[in-house]
Order: structure tokens, then C-alpha cells, then sequence
């Protein structure tokens, strides 16, 4: 593998408490995030608030991009679309009014027979989201989170050992909760697409933290005369040019999917991408501090 950075002698452990500052922060923004989307006050998607389902049948093919544009223009706000192209359908969903189903229809309507011909358009059916519906979404995207992150610790200290699943366990809901605040802070939109891209973060979050476990593990076994300060540190450094290749790649990805990937999936992207810079420092600061701050004698191989 490429090697950007070589024999770097970088002194990660003597900075942990800086660090701790900023991790600290972060996970407070995400657990004040956490509350107000429990408390449904944060600018939650149609799949949490509820609103108004309408799929439309068009007679001929649509493109869903100059579908969303007749929409915007005509003022509607606050709606997702879905494409099924193969039966020349449309979802369009609208967030919570006091709007009734006939007038969100009819509104619909309205706006795409001024680009679409009347006969071309024919309503399949309108439906209510409810509010009861989107808080069980709620909770089951909460339970969702949990579920994997339970996961990361079983996993975890079955193949290294229980102090390894702390570190990676408390990492990884660092990186979750740092986006999250970080897109509540933003006034971004949460909706299951965020709750998504939260778990593909997790998932990368474990992966970089386990190549830096790996490491300081083959360093106990080999150089046990070294304190776990000592090791942690040159373990991070014997990895960093990895770490850093592998995160620039798949950070490159996500701009890519950001840049040329369309409005649909622009909030996801965002969130890889600030989840691939979270989960870097992470795997660094926070799970490599952790392990080191279990105590020595606990981890050293005898």
C-alpha cells in the first residue's frame, strides 16, 4: 500500500486530554440532538413527523428531476419523492399540515398540470401518515442504533478482549452522535436516510478502530517490555499511513456521491462524509485513549 506518511513518531497519547475536550463536546451536541428528536422538535423527515402521501400515474415516462422542479416552483415545500419508473409512477410526500388529503391532491395536481398535460396525470391514491406511525419509526430507528452498537461491543471483545469493546463501543457512538448533532446543529433534515448513512458510519468507525486494535495487540504480545503508553502510541503511528490512504479513498467516494449524486442522496453523502472524519479521529483519540486508560495490567499478555 501506498505510503504517504513514514516512520512518524507523533505523540497521540500525550494529546488525549485535548482531545477529550472535543470528544466531550461532540457527544453532548449529539445527546442534546438525540432528546429533540425524541421530543419530535427537531426538523424531522416525513418518515418521524408524518404528513400526506400522494403517488401520481403519469401515461408517459417523467423525469423526477423536472417532476421536483414543478413542485418547487409552484411553492410546495417540505416533500420527498420516490420514482417508479417501471410503471410511470411517482411518490410525492408532503410533511404535516393542517392542509386536509383533498387539498394536498389537489395541489399536486394543480402544479404538475402546468408542465404535464391534465390527461397525463391520474392521482392511484392519496394517504395520511400519522403521528403514531412516525414516533414507532422513531423508536425503531433508536433501537436500530443500539442494536449495532451492542453488536460492535459483543463482537469486539469476543476477538480482542472486553476493555477493546469499551474503546470500540464508546467510538462508535461518538461518531453517531457527532453527526447527528452536528446535522441538528446544521437545521439539516433527519429523516431514514440519516438513520442509514448513521449505521454505514458505525460500521466504518468499527472497521478503521479494529485495524489500530490489531496493532496494539500484536505490539503487546511482541514488545511486552514497552509500557501500554508506550505501545498504543506506536501502534497508531505504524497505521497512520493506512488510516490515512483508506480514509481519503472512501471520503473521495462520498464527494463524488455529493457532487454528481443528485438532491436525493445529498444529505446522505454529507453525512458519510462527516462520519469518515469522525470515525478517523475516533479510532485515534477516543477508542486508542480508552484501551490505555482501562490500565496496563490488564491488557499485557503474559
Amino acid at each position: 500500500m501506498i505510503e504517504i506518511i513514514k516512520n512518524t513518531k507523533i505523540d497521540f497519547m500525550g494529546k488525549r486530554r485535548y482531545a477529550l475536550t472535543v470528544t466531550a463536546v461532540l457527544m453532548l451536541i449529539g445527546l442534546i440532538a438525540v432528546i429533540q428528536v425524541g421530543r419530535g422538535t427537531a426538523n424531522l423527515g416525513i418518515d418521524f413527523a408524518g404528513g400526506t402521501s400522494v403517488q401520481i400515474k403519469f401515461n408517459t415516462p417523467v423525469s423526477l428531476h423536472e417532476v421536483r422542479k414543478s413542485l418547487e416552483d409552484g411553492g410546495l415545500k417540505d416533500f420527498d419523492l420516490q420514482d417508479l419508473p417501471t410503471v410511470n409512477k411517482v411518490l410525492i410526500r408532503t410533511k404535516k399540515s393542517d392542509t386536509n388529503l383533498g387539498d394536498v391532491s389537489n395541489t399536486v395536481i394543480s402544479l404538475l398540470s402546468q408542465k404535464y398535460s391534465r390527461e397525463n396525470i391520474v392521482v392511484d391514491s392519496t394517504t395520511e401518515i400519522g403521528p403514531k406511525v412516525g414516533g414507532k419509526l422513531r423508536k425503531d430507528a433508536l433501537v436500530a442504533v443500539l442494536v449495532a452498537t451492542l453488536g460492535i461491543l459483543i463482537y469486539v471483545a469476543l476477538r480482542f478482549q472486553f476493555g477493546f469493546g469499551i474503546g470500540a463501543t464508546v467510538a462508535t457512538f461518538h461518531d453517531v452522535l457527532a453527526v447527528l448533532g452536528i446535522f441538528y446543529l446544521a437545521g439539516k433534515e433527519i429523516n431514514l436516510l440519516l438513520v442509514s448513512a448513521l449505521l454505514t458510519i458505525a460500521g466504518y468507525s468499527l472497521t478503521d478502530t479494529v485495524v489500530v486494535f490489531d496493532r496494539i495487540r500484536e505490539n503487546m504480545k511482541f514488545k511486552s517490555q514497552k509500557s501500554l503508553f508506550d505501545v498504543v502510541n506506536m501502534s497508531i503511528n505504524e497505521v497512520l499511513s493506512r488510516t490515512i490512504v483508506t480514509s481519503l479513498t472512501v471520503f473521495l467516494t462520498a464527494v463524488a456521491l455529493f457532487i454528481f449524486g443528485g438532491e436525493v442522496i445529498h444529505d446522505f453523502a454529507l453525512a458519510i462524509m462527516l462520519g469518515i472524519i469522525v470515525g478517523t479521529y475516533s479510532s485515534i483519540f477516543v477508542a486508542s485513549p480508552i484501551v490505555y486508560l482501562m490500565g496496563e495490567k490488564a491488557f499485557h499478555k503474559k
